[in-house]
């Protein structure tokens, strides 16, 4: 029994968007797909204890869920309450296997990242109907309040509804226009888990797992995207430093603190691999962000990092669009190739307005390169800045940390 439910519960993870996609893309209702699919994985948990996995559990999961569909039609049809001609998907009698497509997946996706879809119910969407997390889940990895988050896919799915957003590929014209907002939301999921903006924890591994899922699942679905491989390096880059950004009480680890033998190197190997064939073909924004990843990835030590060659990264990502994070990050990478006093300078390109779009980000930068230039009263005064201005408690106790190894100087 607990054999089959741990394989559920895998069964679950891997099968849930396939299921829902194919199933949604047969009866045009994300819905009732989804009411359906439920269904199926409830059979499932009464079924498989006893009767042993199927040998195609995904297989299973999508013909049982096509059929619960067709039978909840074919009731409603009869009294009246729906015209669907549920008869056509599945004639009296005969029984068909029906086996998940994962073009159906990519429909999925592109559908839940549709541009008439606000970014906030795009995460939400693709979570929920590609990932297969619950509203509760969802509502904890964001700390948002569950009805919130399930109001939130209640009005999405209505908009899909009621706009005509069709479960379907964009036109070979429009790809090249829709996948930026698909890789966009995947990122958004990555850098939520990998580096949380609110709450007790710096990291949440959910997030980051699934967004890893679905950048892998992205590279299958369309291998010839150069974009989608530089996207999948750059979060295998640094997911595979994960483990290592917090220490075993929960507490920040600074990248020049971390074990680097206990990196994930097969993640980082995948993720060289990655950003080799995004080079192949041609490159793009997500590679070069990806380069500066595997420039600290392949460094042998904190002190060996080729920092020129990360500056060089973030002059090139600057060339393409400024932005403040890519500013201050790019003052970062100069204070270590050039000494504190340049990335100070550096820091001030971003100007008042800008900074005070990053947060406490931009107090923190200073503080580190104040004392790292030995002007520890300045240093000091920005740390208390930025534990102010933190938002993520982890952040706070790591700069509060640092704040007080100034006053044991």
């Amino acid at each position: 029994m607990a054999s089959a439910t741990v394989d559920l519960a895998h069964v679950f993870r891997d099968e849930w968007g396939r299921a829902l996609a194919t199933v949604a893309r047969m009866l045009g209702d994300i819905d009732l797909a989804e009411d359906a699919v439920q269904d199926a994985f409830a059979e499932a948990l009464r079924s498989w204890p006893s009767a042993g996995l199927p040998r195609n559990p995904g297989a299973w999961i999508t013909t049982v869920a096509r059929n619960r569909a067709v039978d909840r039609l074919r009731h409603e049809s009869l009294r009246g309450i729906r015209e669907t001609d549920a008869y056509r998907l599945r004639p009296d009698g005969e029984v068909v296997e029906v086996f998940p497509v994962a073009d159906d997946q990519l429909r999925m996706i592109f559908t839940c990242c549709h541009p008439a879809l606000a970014p906030q119910s795009q995460v939400a969407l693709t979570l929920r109907l590609v990932c297969g997390l619950t509203t509760a889940e969802i509502a904890r990895a964001f700390l948002q309040p569950e009805p919130t988050v399930g109001q939130r896919l209640s009005r999405a799915k209505s908009k899909i509804r009621r706009a005509g957003i069709p479960l379907r590929l964009p036109s070979a014209e429009l790809l090249p226009e829709r996948l930026p907002q698909v890789l966009a939301c995947l990122y958004l999921v990555f850098t939520e888990g990998y580096s949380s903006t609110a709450g007790d924890s710096s990291v949440r591994a959910e997030l980051c797992d699934e967004a890893l899922r679905l950048g892998r699942l992205l590279c299958e679905l369309m291998p010839g995207e150069a974009e989608v491989w530089g996207l999948s390096s750059l979060m295998c880059l640094q997911d595979s430093r994960r483990d290592q950004r917090v220490d075993a009480a929960g507490e920040a680890v600074s990248l020049d603190e971390q074990d680097r033998s206990l990196w994930n190197h097969a993640t980082i190997s995948e993720g060289m691999s990655h950003l080799a064939i995004a080079g192949r073909l041609g490159g793009g924004r997500y590679s070069t962000e990806a380069s500066i990843a595997a420039a600290h990835a392949v460094a042998p030590s904190f002190a060996e990092t080729d920092w020129p060659a990360v500056v060089a990264g973030y002059d090139n990502l600057l060339s393409l669009g400024e932005s403040p994070a890519l500013i201050l990050n790019r003052a970062v990478a100069v204070g270590f190739r050039d000494g504190p006093e340049v990335g100070l300078a550096s820091v001030e390109e971003l100007g008042d307005g800008c900074g005070a779009q990053l947060g406490h980000a931009v107090a923190a930068v200073r503080a580190d390169l104040l004392r790292r230039a030995g002007r520890a009263s300045e240093a000091a005064d920005e740390y208390r800045r930025a534990v102010s201005l933190a938002r993520n408690a982890a952040s706070r106790r790591f700069l509060e940390r640092r704040l007080a190894e100034l006053h044991e100087v």
